[in-house]
């Protein structure tokens, strides 16, 4: 009986993996209609563990898909969509080269239109599942929603992407979720807390759009994952307004124009801006929210924890207390600050916002008004000043909400130099980073005391420089003095020596009859460092050897580490110096002028 076993790359990864080519081959699909139905259906390339089994012995490095994956895509209604559409192009080219202008109309008026609903569905089978993926879905909307019209992104992609990030921005500020804030050379980073999932996302500068090459960036890629984000950020939305007892889509207490009157780009932002100063309509004013209750933390067992107890009530101290913390001040905003993050922050924490009514739409109140307790400005001087309120540049708001506290405003009054704007997202960080003494001192209280005490002892010591040069005379005096005197005792002890020498054997001979308490031996620091080093080299040799080069290379990204916090502090270091010695300048011109 002869067995016939199996051929070569028919099990195993060879068996398993599949080229894109094939795939094409096997779904009979074009080039872009397969990234686009991978990309709508989150399929992506594999890496595998042998790449020339996978490849079946295929030299070069090609894209390689999982079988299973593509007979899931086998099994899409999607496909047909897209086939449809490719027989919907050529009836409608066909037309247009013939002048068949009736038929080509009649074409068009069928057109074919792709509904992703059991797509969102399928991949997010819970809410929960969708918020945890909600980050990139934001921060691509947010970047759209910035775009002019282009050639290769569908006319109403851009237009749906701002209505539906305001829409979560009006909910952001109707749950008061937001935890964090940041600006970067990016944008505005943003951090919310809802439904127990934290969710960040960033909002690009509002500049000029430039056009880029088709090569740099593709547009078209870009404006598929957009396509299925925006299903998913409205289905989102909805259940997240419903949670919270408000109409969907939003509706407000004053009427706000249609989209459609507003021609222009900048009229649009700006009732933008001016929607988010306005609350919002509740479904039933009588249902109170789930949200405004107070929280109460549950203890499911007896022997939880008392510190992560008193920790998690302590946080949630915190987190009531930021989200008021605007609460019963109002804020007038200059026109050379950014408007949009700011009111969007203010509100979220309960401040009331308005700007000069002459240059946008939403005003609520002028700023004449005496009952304004902060002004935001950003420019070294105004000609017109109120007593009776604060006049701050815009950072204040952004330290004061990562601090959770409204920080004093002496730091950051107009004109003044700011301190340095810290990121709050670094909270979970590794050990082996860099961590600027700023920031040291915002996690350690103590820290923050030393260098006070620090910068107070060396300021007495720069102002006691000048007593010390002039008692330096009398100082070598008293130390010739002294040492002559202790050459007289030195002779004195030479002299007693001879007669204690008996008496130190006697006392030692006594104190050997005796029986003494032992001795605690003191560990010697060199020896125990010596010992410890041993044992390490001796576990690295226990490492295994299919370990042992992940091993080296977590060594080597740990010294590179230690070498750029190195670099780091000894530029800071140097920073640091440079500036006391620009002080030290400073104080003996000053002295100088004052003596002249």
């Amino acid at each position: 009986m002869v067995v016939i076993g199996k051929k070569k790359y028919q099990s195993g990864e060879g068996a398993q993996f599949m080229t894109r080519k094939s795939a094409l081959k096997k779904l009979q699909l074009s080039l872009n209609e397969f990234r686009k139905l991978c990309i709508l259906k989150g399929i992506y390339p594999r890496e595998p563990r042998n790449r020339k089994r996978a490849q079946k012995g295929q030299v070069g490095i090609k894209t390689l898909y999982h079988k299973k994956d593509i007979q899931f895509l086998m099994h899409e209604p999607i496909i047909w969509k897209l086939r449809d559409y490719k027989i919907f192009n050529r009836k409608v080219g066909r037309a247009r080269a013939m002048r068949d202008f009736a038929e080509m109309k009649r074409y068009l008026s069928k057109h074919p239109t792709l509904k992703l609903d059991h797509i969102v569905k399928e991949r997010y089978p819970t809410f929960i599942d969708a918020l945890r993926d909600l980050d990139d879905c934001l921060t691509l909307c947010f970047l759209f929603s910035t775009f002019p019209s282009l050639a290769h992104i569908p006319r109403d992609q851009s237009s749906l992407c701002r209505r539906l990030t305001i829409e979560f921005l009006h909910y952001v500020v109707a749950a008061k979720a937001l935890r964090k804030v940041f600006i970067s050379i990016k944008g505005y980073y943003y951090q919310a807390e809802i439904k127990g999932q934290t969710i960040t996302w960033i909002v690009p500068h509002h500049f000029s759009f430039e056009p880029q090459e088709k090569r740099e960036v593709d547009f078209k890629v870009m404006s598929i994952f957009v396509e299925f984000y925006i299903v998913m950020l409205g289905f989102v939305n909805y259940r997240l307004y419903h949670t919270l007892n408000l109409f969907y889509p939003p509706q407000f207490n004053n009427t706000v124009p249609c989209e459609k009157n507003l021609v222009d780009e900048e009229a649009f932002v700006s009732e933008r801006i001016s929607a988010l100063n306005v609350p919002l309509l509740a479904l039933d004013p009588n249902i109170q929210n789930v949200d405004d209750e107070e929280m109460e933390i549950d203890q499911f067992s007896k022997d939880a924890d008392a510190q992560q107890l008193e920790a998690a009530k302590l946080e949630a101290e915190k987190i009531k207390k930021l989200k008021t913390l605007f609460k019963g001040l109002k804020f007038f905003l200059n026109r050379e600050v950014p408007r949009e993050p700011l009111v969007f922050i203010l509100r979220c924490f309960g401040g009331e916002v308005s700007w000069d009514k002459l240059l946008f739409v939403g005003a609520t109140f002028d700023e004449n008004d005496e009952t304004i307790t902060h002004q935001i400005v950003d420019r070294p001087s105004m000609d017109k000043q109120f007593l009776s309120r604060y006049y701050v540049q815009p950072q204040w708001v952004f330290d004061s909400v990562n601090a959770r506290e409204l920080l004093p405003v002496e730091k950051y009054l107009m004109g003044a130099i700011l301190p340095p704007h810290l990121s709050p997202f670094s909270e979970s960080r590794l050990d082996q980073t860099y961590i600027p003494p700023e920031e040291r001192a915002l996690m350690d209280p103590e820290y923050k005391l030393r260098n006070v005490e620090d910068e107070e002892s060396s300021s007495e010591d720069e102002e006691d420089e000048d007593k010390l040069e002039n008692e330096t005379g009398d100082m070598e005096e008293d130390n010739e003095e002294e040492e002559e005197e202790e050459e007289d005792d030195d002779d004195d002890i030479e002299i007693s020596d001879g007669e204690k020498e008996k008496e130190r054997e006697r006392l030692q001979k006594k104190k050997a009859m005796k029986v003494k308490a032992g001795e605690v031996t003191k560990e010697d620091p060199y020896e125990k460092e010596r010992q410890d080093k041993q044992e390490y080299r001796l576990r690295e040799k226990m490492i295994k050897k299919k370990h042992r080069n992940l091993y080296k290379s977590m060594m080597q990204g740990r010294k590179e580490r230690a070498k750029e916090i190195w670099l780091l502090r000894k530029k800071r270091r140097l920073h640091d110096n440079a500036e006391k010695e620009k002080h030290k300048e400073t104080r003996k011109l000053r002295r100088s002028n004052l003596t002249e």
